[in-house]
Protein backbone atom coordinates (compact mmCIF):
# COMPACT_ATOMS: atom_id res chain seq x y z
CA UNK A 1 0.00 0.00 0.00
CA UNK A 2 1.41 3.36 -1.06
CA UNK A 3 0.29 6.93 -0.40
CA UNK A 4 1.09 10.34 -1.86
CA UNK A 5 0.81 13.97 -0.76
CA UNK A 6 -0.10 16.63 -3.31
CA UNK A 7 -1.39 20.16 -3.68
CA UNK A 8 -4.77 20.67 -5.30
CA UNK A 9 -5.80 23.59 -7.50
CA UNK A 10 -6.54 25.67 -4.41
CA UNK A 11 -2.98 25.04 -3.10
CA UNK A 12 -4.32 22.94 -0.23
CA UNK A 13 -2.53 19.73 0.71
CA UNK A 14 -4.22 16.37 0.23
CA UNK A 15 -3.26 12.77 0.98
CA UNK A 16 -4.24 9.98 -1.37
CA UNK A 17 -3.97 6.24 -1.83
CA UNK A 18 -2.24 5.15 -5.04
CA UNK A 19 -4.74 3.23 -7.16
CA UNK A 20 -3.06 2.41 -10.47
CA UNK A 21 -2.84 5.59 -12.52
CA UNK A 22 -5.23 7.39 -10.19
CA UNK A 23 -5.15 8.61 -6.61
CA UNK A 24 -8.03 8.08 -4.20
CA UNK A 25 -8.34 10.99 -1.79
CA UNK A 26 -8.34 10.32 1.94
CA UNK A 27 -11.12 11.91 3.95
CA UNK A 28 -10.69 13.69 7.33
CA UNK A 29 -6.92 14.25 7.01
CA UNK A 30 -5.00 16.79 4.95
CA UNK A 31 -1.44 15.56 5.42
CA UNK A 32 0.50 12.39 6.06
CA UNK A 33 1.67 13.89 9.34
CA UNK A 34 -1.95 14.35 10.40
CA UNK A 35 -2.67 10.77 9.32
CA UNK A 36 0.12 9.50 11.58
CA UNK A 37 -1.15 11.53 14.53
CA UNK A 38 -4.58 10.01 13.95
CA UNK A 39 -2.99 6.57 14.07
CA UNK A 40 -1.43 7.43 17.43
CA UNK A 41 -4.74 8.56 18.95
CA UNK A 42 -6.95 5.88 17.40
CA UNK A 43 -4.69 2.89 17.93
CA UNK A 44 -5.31 1.79 14.34
CA UNK A 45 -2.50 0.91 11.96
CA UNK A 46 -1.77 3.19 9.03
CA UNK A 47 -3.01 0.56 6.59
CA UNK A 48 -6.27 0.23 8.48
CA UNK A 49 -6.74 3.98 8.56
CA UNK A 50 -5.94 4.47 4.88
CA UNK A 51 -8.35 1.71 3.87
CA UNK A 52 -11.05 3.31 6.02
CA UNK A 53 -10.44 6.91 4.92
CA UNK A 54 -9.94 6.33 1.19
CA UNK A 55 -13.05 7.62 -0.57
CA UNK A 56 -14.36 7.27 -4.10
CA UNK A 57 -13.04 10.62 -5.33
CA UNK A 58 -10.14 10.10 -7.73
CA UNK A 59 -7.62 12.36 -9.43
CA UNK A 60 -5.18 11.67 -12.25
CA UNK A 61 -1.77 10.85 -10.82
CA UNK A 62 0.17 11.72 -13.98
CA UNK A 63 -1.58 15.08 -14.30
CA UNK A 64 -0.34 16.03 -10.81
CA UNK A 65 3.19 14.87 -11.67
CA UNK A 66 3.19 16.81 -14.93
CA UNK A 67 2.15 19.97 -13.10
CA UNK A 68 4.61 19.50 -10.22
CA UNK A 69 1.80 19.26 -7.68
CA UNK A 70 3.13 16.11 -6.00
CA UNK A 71 4.78 16.91 -2.67
CA UNK A 72 7.19 15.07 -0.43
CA UNK A 73 5.26 12.07 0.96
CA UNK A 74 5.91 13.05 4.60
CA UNK A 75 6.82 16.46 6.03
CA UNK A 76 6.61 18.24 9.37
CA UNK A 77 4.45 21.39 9.56
CA UNK A 78 7.59 23.13 10.86
CA UNK A 79 10.57 22.15 8.65
CA UNK A 80 12.97 22.86 11.54
CA UNK A 81 11.50 19.79 13.26
CA UNK A 82 12.56 17.48 10.43
CA UNK A 83 15.94 15.74 10.67
CA UNK A 84 17.56 14.52 7.43
CA UNK A 85 20.34 12.00 8.05
CA UNK A 86 21.89 8.91 6.56
CA UNK A 87 24.30 6.01 6.73
CA UNK A 88 26.88 4.73 4.26
CA UNK A 89 28.83 1.52 3.61
CA UNK A 90 25.69 -0.46 4.40
CA UNK A 91 25.25 -2.46 1.18
CA UNK A 92 27.13 -5.49 -0.06
CA UNK A 93 28.24 -3.65 -3.20
CA UNK A 94 28.95 -0.28 -1.59
CA UNK A 95 32.59 -0.53 -0.57
CA UNK A 96 34.44 -0.57 -3.89
CA UNK A 97 33.66 2.97 -5.06
CA UNK A 98 34.13 4.47 -1.60
CA UNK A 99 37.44 2.63 -1.23
CA UNK A 100 38.63 4.04 -4.54
CA UNK A 101 37.84 7.56 -3.34
CA UNK A 102 39.67 7.02 -0.07
CA UNK A 103 42.79 5.19 -1.28
CA UNK A 104 45.91 5.94 0.67
CA UNK A 105 48.89 7.59 -0.99
CA UNK A 106 50.90 5.31 -3.28
CA UNK A 107 53.88 5.62 -0.96
CA UNK A 108 51.93 3.99 1.86
CA UNK A 109 51.53 0.28 2.43
CA UNK A 110 49.54 -1.02 -0.59
CA UNK A 111 48.14 -3.85 1.53
CA UNK A 112 46.76 -1.50 4.20
CA UNK A 113 42.98 -1.19 4.30
CA UNK A 114 41.41 2.23 3.97
CA UNK A 115 39.14 3.35 6.81
CA UNK A 116 36.21 2.82 4.44
CA UNK A 117 37.12 -0.82 3.92
CA UNK A 118 37.65 -1.32 7.65
CA UNK A 119 34.21 0.13 8.35
CA UNK A 120 32.64 -1.99 5.61
CA UNK A 121 34.28 -5.15 6.96
CA UNK A 122 32.93 -4.39 10.43
CA UNK A 123 29.43 -4.29 8.95
CA UNK A 124 29.92 -7.56 7.07
CA UNK A 125 31.05 -9.29 10.24
CA UNK A 126 28.55 -7.81 12.71
CA UNK A 127 26.11 -5.41 11.07
CA UNK A 128 22.88 -7.24 11.84
CA UNK A 129 20.61 -6.56 14.79
CA UNK A 130 19.34 -9.94 15.99
CA UNK A 131 16.80 -10.59 18.78
CA UNK A 132 17.07 -6.95 19.91
CA UNK A 133 20.84 -7.27 20.28
CA UNK A 134 22.39 -4.48 18.18
CA UNK A 135 25.25 -5.04 15.79
CA UNK A 136 28.18 -2.72 15.20
CA UNK A 137 27.28 0.94 14.64
CA UNK A 138 27.45 2.18 11.04
CA UNK A 139 28.90 5.30 9.49
CA UNK A 140 26.46 8.20 10.09
CA UNK A 141 26.04 11.70 8.68
CA UNK A 142 23.76 14.72 8.85
CA UNK A 143 22.30 16.30 5.71
CA UNK A 144 20.03 19.08 6.95
CA UNK A 145 16.50 19.84 8.04
CA UNK A 146 13.18 20.00 6.21
CA UNK A 147 14.37 23.00 4.19
CA UNK A 148 17.00 20.87 2.45
CA UNK A 149 14.69 18.35 0.76
CA UNK A 150 12.72 18.61 -2.48
CA UNK A 151 9.97 16.47 -4.05
CA UNK A 152 10.00 14.71 -7.38
CA UNK A 153 9.94 17.00 -10.41
CA UNK A 154 11.88 19.75 -8.65
CA UNK A 155 15.48 20.89 -8.92
CA UNK A 156 18.32 19.70 -6.76
CA UNK A 157 20.38 22.81 -6.11
CA UNK A 158 24.15 22.48 -6.05
CA UNK A 159 25.78 25.51 -4.35
CA UNK A 160 28.39 27.64 -6.09
CA UNK A 161 31.17 26.35 -3.80
CA UNK A 162 30.38 22.69 -4.60
CA UNK A 163 32.88 20.69 -6.61
CA UNK A 164 30.31 18.16 -7.79
CA UNK A 165 26.70 17.13 -7.36
CA UNK A 166 26.06 13.45 -7.89
CA UNK A 167 23.17 11.10 -7.27
CA UNK A 168 23.04 8.34 -4.67
CA UNK A 169 20.05 6.04 -5.35
CA UNK A 170 18.72 4.40 -2.22
CA UNK A 171 15.88 3.74 0.17
CA UNK A 172 14.83 6.29 2.75
CA UNK A 173 13.07 5.43 5.99
CA UNK A 174 10.46 7.99 7.12
CA UNK A 175 9.58 8.32 10.80
CA UNK A 176 7.54 10.32 13.31
CA UNK A 177 8.38 10.26 17.02
CA UNK A 178 5.29 9.30 18.97
CA UNK A 179 4.03 11.14 22.11
CA UNK A 180 6.02 8.77 24.36
CA UNK A 181 9.26 9.48 22.51
CA UNK A 182 9.39 6.25 20.50
CA UNK A 183 10.29 6.24 16.80
CA UNK A 184 7.39 5.17 14.61
CA UNK A 185 8.34 4.07 11.12
CA UNK A 186 5.73 5.51 8.78
CA UNK A 187 7.20 3.75 5.76
CA UNK A 188 9.79 3.81 3.01
CA UNK A 189 10.40 5.94 -0.07
CA UNK A 190 12.85 6.09 -2.96
CA UNK A 191 15.67 8.49 -2.11
CA UNK A 192 18.32 10.48 -3.94
CA UNK A 193 20.92 11.23 -1.27
CA UNK A 194 22.61 13.80 -3.51
CA UNK A 195 26.24 14.46 -2.45
CA UNK A 196 29.50 16.15 -3.45
CA UNK A 197 31.78 13.20 -4.23
CA UNK A 198 34.67 15.28 -5.52
CA UNK A 199 34.91 17.03 -2.17
CA UNK A 200 34.81 13.71 -0.33
CA UNK A 201 37.55 12.33 -2.57
CA UNK A 202 40.00 15.07 -1.47
CA UNK A 203 39.95 13.61 2.03
CA UNK A 204 37.44 11.32 3.69
CA UNK A 205 37.32 13.76 6.62
CA UNK A 206 35.46 16.08 4.24
CA UNK A 207 32.56 13.61 4.21
CA UNK A 208 30.55 15.82 6.60
CA UNK A 209 30.86 18.78 4.20
CA UNK A 210 30.10 16.65 1.14
CA UNK A 211 26.80 15.50 2.64
CA UNK A 212 25.46 18.98 3.44
CA UNK A 213 23.55 19.19 0.19
CA UNK A 214 19.94 19.09 -0.94
CA UNK A 215 18.31 15.69 -1.36
CA UNK A 216 15.03 14.22 -2.56
CA UNK A 217 12.66 11.40 -1.64
CA UNK A 218 9.35 10.10 -2.91
CA UNK A 219 7.07 10.48 -4.73
CA UNK A 220 5.34 7.63 -2.92
CA UNK A 221 5.43 6.31 0.62
CA UNK A 222 5.23 2.54 1.03
CA UNK A 223 3.36 1.90 4.28
CA UNK A 224 3.08 -1.87 3.90
CA UNK A 225 5.89 -4.37 4.46
CA UNK A 226 9.15 -3.74 2.61
CA UNK A 227 10.36 -6.69 0.48
CA UNK A 228 13.77 -8.00 1.53
CA UNK A 229 15.08 -7.98 -2.05
CA UNK A 230 14.62 -4.96 -4.30
CA UNK A 231 16.14 -4.18 -7.69
CA UNK A 232 16.26 -0.52 -8.66
CA UNK A 233 17.45 1.39 -11.71
CA UNK A 234 19.37 4.67 -11.57
CA UNK A 235 19.66 6.78 -14.73
CA UNK A 236 21.09 10.14 -15.74
CA UNK A 237 19.70 11.84 -18.83
CA UNK A 238 21.20 14.80 -20.62
CA UNK A 239 18.60 16.31 -22.90
CA UNK A 240 17.18 13.41 -24.89
CA UNK A 241 20.26 11.24 -24.39
CA UNK A 242 20.87 8.55 -21.78
CA UNK A 243 24.20 9.47 -20.18
CA UNK A 244 24.46 6.66 -17.63
CA UNK A 245 22.35 3.85 -16.25
CA UNK A 246 22.88 1.08 -13.71
CA UNK A 247 20.88 -1.37 -11.64
CA UNK A 248 21.24 -1.34 -7.87
CA UNK A 249 20.19 -3.80 -5.19
CA UNK A 250 18.71 -2.84 -1.84
CA UNK A 251 16.55 -4.27 0.94
CA UNK A 252 17.75 -6.32 3.89
CA UNK A 253 18.87 -9.24 1.72
CA UNK A 254 21.40 -7.00 0.00
CA UNK A 255 22.71 -5.07 3.00
CA UNK A 256 25.64 -5.62 5.32
CA UNK A 257 23.74 -3.81 8.07
CA UNK A 258 20.06 -4.65 8.38
CA UNK A 259 17.58 -1.80 8.62
CA UNK A 260 16.78 -2.62 12.26
CA UNK A 261 20.42 -2.05 13.17
CA UNK A 262 20.57 1.26 11.32
CA UNK A 263 17.39 2.40 13.07
CA UNK A 264 18.69 1.35 16.49
CA UNK A 265 21.94 3.28 16.18
CA UNK A 266 20.20 6.42 14.91
CA UNK A 267 17.43 6.54 17.48
CA UNK A 268 19.60 5.57 20.48
CA UNK A 269 20.31 9.30 20.90
CA UNK A 270 17.85 11.20 23.08
CA UNK A 271 17.83 14.23 20.79
CA UNK A 272 16.44 12.05 17.98
CA UNK A 273 13.46 10.94 20.09
CA UNK A 274 11.71 14.25 20.63
CA UNK A 275 7.91 13.74 20.38
CA UNK A 276 6.45 15.01 17.13
CA UNK A 277 9.72 15.29 15.18
CA UNK A 278 9.99 13.85 11.68
CA UNK A 279 13.08 11.91 10.57
CA UNK A 280 14.18 11.11 7.03
CA UNK A 281 17.02 8.59 7.11
CA UNK A 282 18.84 7.42 3.98
CA UNK A 283 20.02 3.81 4.18
CA UNK A 284 22.94 3.91 1.74
CA UNK A 285 23.58 2.82 -1.82
CA UNK A 286 25.60 0.28 -3.75
CA UNK A 287 26.18 2.30 -6.95
CA UNK A 288 26.94 5.89 -7.98
CA UNK A 289 27.71 7.35 -11.40
CA UNK A 290 30.72 9.19 -9.97
CA UNK A 291 32.48 5.85 -9.44
CA UNK A 292 32.14 5.26 -13.21
CA UNK A 293 33.77 8.58 -14.08
CA UNK A 294 30.58 10.47 -14.91
CA UNK A 295 30.81 14.27 -14.76
CA UNK A 296 27.34 15.73 -14.25
CA UNK A 297 26.33 19.05 -15.76
CA UNK A 298 23.72 21.70 -15.10
CA UNK A 299 20.36 20.46 -16.37
CA UNK A 300 21.14 16.73 -16.13
CA UNK A 301 18.14 14.71 -14.99
CA UNK A 302 18.35 12.00 -12.31
CA UNK A 303 15.76 9.23 -12.51
CA UNK A 304 15.60 6.54 -9.81
CA UNK A 305 13.05 3.75 -9.91
CA UNK A 306 12.16 0.70 -7.81
CA UNK A 307 9.02 -1.00 -9.19
CA UNK A 308 7.68 -1.98 -5.76
CA UNK A 309 7.91 1.67 -4.66
CA UNK A 310 5.68 3.06 -7.43
CA UNK A 311 6.50 6.00 -9.69
CA UNK A 312 10.15 6.99 -10.16
CA UNK A 313 11.86 9.83 -8.34
CA UNK A 314 12.92 12.43 -10.94
CA UNK A 315 14.97 15.55 -10.23
CA UNK A 316 17.06 17.95 -12.31
CA UNK A 317 20.47 19.26 -11.30
CA UNK A 318 20.72 23.04 -11.01
CA UNK A 319 24.11 24.55 -10.29
CA UNK A 320 23.76 27.95 -8.61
Amino acid sequence: MRIVQFKNKKKATNVALVDGENLRLLQEVKSTYELVQKSFTSGKSLEELVSYLAGDQKVSYQHLLDNKQVLLPLTHPDPYHCWVTGTGLTHLGSAASRDKMHQKLKSSNPDALTDSMKMFQMGIENGKMLNEAPGVQPEWFYKGNGLSVVPTGHELLSPSFALDGGEEPELAGLYVIDPEGNPFRVGFAIGNEFSDHKMEKINYLYLAHSKLRASAYGPELLISELPDHLIGLSSIKRGNDLLWQKEFLTGNANMSHNIANLEHHHFKYDMFRQPGDVHVHYFGTSVASFADGIEVQNGDRFEISIPEMGKPLINTLKQV
